[in-house]
């Protein structure tokens, strides 16, 4: 049966995701083998598409990049998507001002 387009090719932060982190993968999706307080394995399947539209309960929805997805699903598994993504953003907000404060402190 011919490919119905659908399926991605990994860009090369994904592939280096999955290679950093040791995650598995199939035709359609990134699996992320997720830590479980009773020692049961669970994973994680991802679709792999360049983004993930996340739904929020007001109505609002926002892309978000697979990259970002992967990130917040490691670094937070135990919360919400949209809360360990919030957080992930709020870290990667605190390193950019860190960053430019560094750079005013040298000129």
């Amino acid at each position: 049966m011919p490919d119905s387009g659908h399926r991605m090719e990994l860009t090369e932060g994904i592939r280096e995701i999955i290679s950093r982190y040791g995650l598995g993968e199939d035709k359609e999706h990134v699996i992320i083998p997720l830590p479980d307080q009773n020692g049961h394995r669970r994973r994680c399947f991802l679709l792999k598409r360049r983004f993930l539209r996340l739904a929020y309960p007001d109505g609002s929805y926002v892309d978000y990049p697979l990259e970002e997805i992967i990130e917040a699903t490691i670094k937070y598994p135990d919360l919400l998507l949209r809360e360990s993504l919030d957080l992930l953003h709020r870290e990667l907000d605190a390193e950019i001002s860190k960053i430019f404060d560094d750079k005013k402190e040298v000129f």
